[in-house]
């Protein structure tokens, strides 16, 4: 549905910290799926570990969190706004994602009220949660 182009149109995130490749459903202010292809040559890997390489949990998080933006800020009243972590709450790691696998990122805005929200946010490779949280943001200028 979106691309990697049309995503930087709507969040400022860019190389080496936009970390989502592609939306494939979008209900601007209500819903998103993203997509992240975790390749073997992801920077991180070669630290997280070296023996062992591992998905971050605290990237898949911020990936969600990117997924949520691109969501709130579609809607047209937030374009050219910033959203920005203002929590996480209830987050969860379920299984390790691994070089090679696809993270599906799910965010529902459970609520928004004035430049505040809240999304609902999984993330899953095939059928299995890796990640789940509570994401708070805050829309700015």
């Amino acid at each position: 549905m979106l691309d990697i182009e049309q995503i930087k149109e709507i969040i400022p995130h860019r190389d080496p910290f936009l970390l989502i490749d592609e939306i494939v459903e979008l209900e601007p202010g209500q819903k998103v799926v993203a997509l992240k292809h975790l390749s073997c040559d992801e920077d991180w890997f070669r630290g997280h570990f070296p023996q062992n390489p591992v998905q971050p949990g605290v990237l898949m998080i911020e990936m969600l969190a990117q997924a949520g933006a691109v969501c709130v800020l579609s809607l047209p009243e937030n374009k050219g706004k910033i959203a920005y972590f203002a929590g996480i709450d209830k987050a969860r790691f379920k299984r390790k994602v691994l070089p090679g696998e696809t993270l599906r990122l799910q965010v529902e805005i459970i609520k928004s009220r004035g430049f505040i929200g809240v999304g609902k946010a999984v993330a899953y490779v095939g059928d299995d949660k890796a990640v789940s949280a509570e994401i708070t943001f805050a829309l700015s200028e």
